[in-house]
Order: C-alpha cells, then sequence, then structure tokens
C-alpha cells in the first residue's frame, strides 16, 4: 500500500508466552494489517465487526480468522464472549478497537466500549495500548480516492496489569487507557505541527 511506520515503544520486552489484550484507536481498515504485524510474535485473533465481512476478499480473510460481532444483536455478543474466551483458553491473544468501530472523520476519539476492559479484567490478562497516527490522512475510511502512501506514527505503550482489578474496576481501566491515547494523539498532532 506505500505505507512504512516508525514505532515507538516504552522500554518493555513483550513475553512471547503471554498473552494480551491489544487495543487501539481506529481509523481505517489499515489499523488491522498493522497490529498483525506489530505483534506477529503472538498467535492472535480480531474481533470486529459483522460487516467486514462483506468486503471483497479482505472480507473473505477476515471471516476465516477472527470473531466476528453484530452489535445490534445481544445473542451474537453473547456469543461472541463464549468465542473470545475459548480462543483465550487456548492461548491467543485478542485485539479490539475499544471505538467499536472506524469513527467519523470530526471525531478526534470515540468514547470507548467496555468489552475489552471486562475481558482483560475476567481472564486476568495485561492490556497493551496502541496509538495510531496518520492512517486518518493516508488510507481514510470514508474518503477512499483521498487516500496516499506514507509514514505512520505509532506509539507501543507499556502493557497496563489486570491482575489485581475486579470488575469494579472496569470504568477506571477503561477512561485510563482512553487517556492515555488521547495524549498520545495530541501529541502526535504537536509534533506533525512542528515539524
Amino acid at each position: 500500500m506505500g505505507f512504512w511506520y516508525v514505532l515507538e515503544r516504552d522500554k518493555e520486552i513483550l513475553d512471547k508466552n503471554q498473552q494480551y489484550v491489544i487495543i487501539s484507536n481506529h481509523s481505517s481498515i489499515m489499523d488491522i494489517m498493522l497490529i498483525y504485524s506489530l505483534m506477529k510474535n503472538h498467535p492472535l485473533v480480531f474481533v470486529g465487526k459483522a460487516e467486514l465481512a462483506k468486503v471483497p476478499f479482505f472480507g473473505f480473510v477476515y471471516k476465516k480468522s477472527n470473531i466476528l460481532i453484530d452489535r445490534k444483536n445481544l445473542s451474537s455478543c453473547i456469543q461472541v464472549f463464549k468465542k473470545i474466551e475459548d480462543k483465550v483458553d487456548s492461548g491467543k491473544s485478542v485485539c479490539i478497537f475499544p471505538e467499536g468501530g472506524v469513527p467519523k472523520p470530526y471525531i478526534f476519539l470515540d468514547r470507548f466500549k467496555s468489552g475489552a476492559f471486562f475481558i482483560a479484567i475476567i481472564k486476568r490478562i495485561p492490556i497493551i495500548p496502541f496509538t495510531i497516527a496518520d492512517i486518518k490522512t493516508k488510507f481514510p475510511s470514508f474518503y477512499i480516492i483521498k487516500g496516499r502512501p506514507g509514514k505512520i506514527r505509532i506509539k507501543q505503550h507499556h502493557s497496563i496489569s489486570t491482575k489485581n482489578l475486579s470488575l469494579k474496576d472496569k470504568n477506571y481501566l477503561k477512561e485510563k487507557c482512553f487517556n492515555l491515547i488521547k495524549y498520545q494523539l495530541k501529541k502526535f498532532e504537536r509534533e506533525k505541527k512542528n515539524n
């Protein structure tokens, strides 16, 4: 696609034998490919919208290798949680975009949904937040013809332990991750203006 990424990491070496719940801001279908590339040493499954299965070619591959959710259907959500548990129990890490989809272009960062944090706490799995910048302009979901190749900036934040958390801490954890990613996005914006 003509993209290359520059990855900034907090000082942490990820354990290849550790499962993680990976979260990130979501601004394009390209985010999925980036996360696969960044977490190549960890068996990984995505939880994503069922509508993506309709995208030509990509949808076929996506449907075969990921867990699809229809958020309008409550029974689908319950079945998805069971599928996620099964994947985690089999040793896979899970990636969920907590915004619940790609937000409209005028939304900087949409409010997070609770699913990723619920799973991380229930299964006692650490969370790895990523902040991805520049995709909105390089490969926008809403204006495909305006895309162009170029550099993507990514920040891999330090993992966040959920060992001592209970479900009553879910909203605290969600806000912590939201603020972390929002702060980094604003930092990326400032850096872009200063260059």
